[in-house]
């Protein structure tokens, strides 16, 4: 994990493409450490992650659960990025140790990273997603948070 200055975390988790990723879902973004995707799981973007929310630092998850942490997702794919925002929250359980959830709800489970964010799986640009067909693509999800 990163530390860029007192006041921001920053932690990334790989993971690579699917042929069934769809990237559909409306209210949320998930990657997993799974290595199989079915048609139902239409808010994967990504497999084979090398890490779910239990894995993350403790420093990470310490600021993620602070409610005014302010927190920004990139997925990197293929030279491609696509950033959005989203907030922490001290309900924040992160011990799932295969699954990584970001909502636009402020709905809170073992899975979920942040709350409040402002795109879900539906967002990610087609390109991207065409990318993320392939299983021999690999990817890159980037959290940053920062607190005041």
């Amino acid at each position: 994990m990163d530390e860029p200055d007192s006041g921001s975390w920053v932690e990334s988790i790989g993971f690579r493409g699917h042929p069934m990723v769809r990237s559909l879902h409306r209210t949320t973004i998930e990657v997993t450490t799974e290595g199989s995707l079915t048609e139902s799981g239409d808010c994967i973007v990504g497999v084979a992650a090398d890490k779910g929310c239990a894995a993350l630092s403790a420093e990470l998850k310490a600021a993620l659960r602070a409610r005014d942490a302010k927190v920004t997702i990139t997925l990197k794919v293929a030279g491609e990025s696509f950033t959005f925002g989203a907030r922490g929250d001290d309900g924040l359980e992160l011990s799932h140790p295969h699954d990584v959830v970001i909502r636009r709800s402020g709905f809170l489970s073992d899975r979920t990273l942040a709350v409040r964010a402002t795109a879900a799986a539906a967002d990610v640009p087609r390109t991207m997603v065409r990318r993320l067909k392939d299983p021999m693509t690999d990817g890159v999800l980037r959290i940053e948070v920062r607190r005041p």
